[in-house]
């Protein structure tokens, strides 16, 4: 069964983000500059728009303020005020650098990576953020940064690049926050589009949506695509598990008009849609470090 929650049409929609504390889902679309909190039984959403473009959030354990990667920095955002406080710069990458996706570990670690506007370069960069605000650049030559998930015990960690059409899993360490032993889990011969955003089930599947090839992928960790879910939109973003029950699957998706070309003709291309899974997700987790919006 599909579900259209809402109204709007994004940009450029990403990161959907699964608050039990509250029952809503957090959205952003990065083009259109904007972080969304939705309920989806009922549709109601508030929007913050931002002085920049967000590539992705997290939540902390306030659940008033979220972590926000925008443009080259990490900041908070104060949902009552709306109010960005800077907190933590990456990288001096320049205009046409920005950071865009991310997720924390099991720990409370927040991994992000950055890419070029024009996505033929491999200038991007992968960072891990702990608590502490102590950055480490831990991969270089980066396309398009995507798909970082992490097993619900958190021994693997998942990596995506969408230039490279290829998916990594690695052994995780979480009292380091260490990945090793990188092996491919997948890559996107045999599978339409590219990849993009990602999410895991409490069986420990990984689900990457298929940007530009209208489907969303589950992949067994031992890289087996067992389903292949098709979606209305062309290019579906991300994909994560929320609802009471953590079994409903909320998938986000490119409109265009920033970016990329608008449609003449959208469809549902730029809608938040909601599809009954058949499995439980796990509950995300939040940034371990401060949240108390002060620099």
């Amino acid at each position: 069964m599909l579900d259209i929650i809402g109204t709007w049409f994004d940009q450029l929609g990403e990161c959907p983000v699964w608050d039990p504390r509250i029952n809503h889902l957090y959205t952003i679309d990065i083009d259109g500059r904007v972080v969304r909190r939705t309920d989806p039984a009922t549709g109601a959403s508030e929007m913050r728009t931002i002085n920049g473009r967000p590539g992705s959030i997290a939540l902390t354990d306030n659940d008033a303020v979220l972590l926000v990667a925008i443009e080259n920095q990490l900041g908070w955002l104060e949902w009552e005020t709306g109010d960005v406080t800077p907190w933590l710069p990456l990288e001096t990458g320049g205009p046409r650098h920005r950071l865009n996706d991310g997720a924390c570990d099991r720990s409370g670690r927040f991994w992000v990576g950055s890419m070029h506007e024009d996505a033929s370069e491999s200038t991007g960069l992968l960072h891990r953020v702990l608590p502490s605000g102590t950055s480490t650049v831990m991969r270089r030559d980066v396309g398009v940064p995507n798909g970082l998930a992490f097993s619900p015990d958190g021994t693997t960690m998942y990596y995506a690049d969408s230039l490279a059409r290829m998916v990594w899993a690695y052994d995780y360490d979480n009292a380091t926050g260490s990945p090793t032993g990188e092996r491919m889990l997948t890559d996107f011969t045999d599978l339409p589009g590219t990849a993009d955003g990602a999410t895991v089930d409490e069986d420990g599947c990984y689900w990457i949506a298929c940007v530009f090839g209208s489907a969303i992928a589950r992949i067994t960790p031992h890289g087996t695509v067992d389903r292949l879910v098709e979606v209305p939109v062309d290019k579906p973003t991300k994909a994560a598990f929320g609802g009471s029950n953590l079994d409903t699957l909320f998938i986000t998706s490119i409109g265009g008009g920033g970016s990329h070309q608008r449609y003449a003709h959208p469809g549902l291309n730029g809608r938040l849609l909601a599809i009954e899974a058949g499995v439980r997700g796990v509950h995300e987790p939040v940034f371990a470090g401060p949240s108390d919006a002060t620099p």
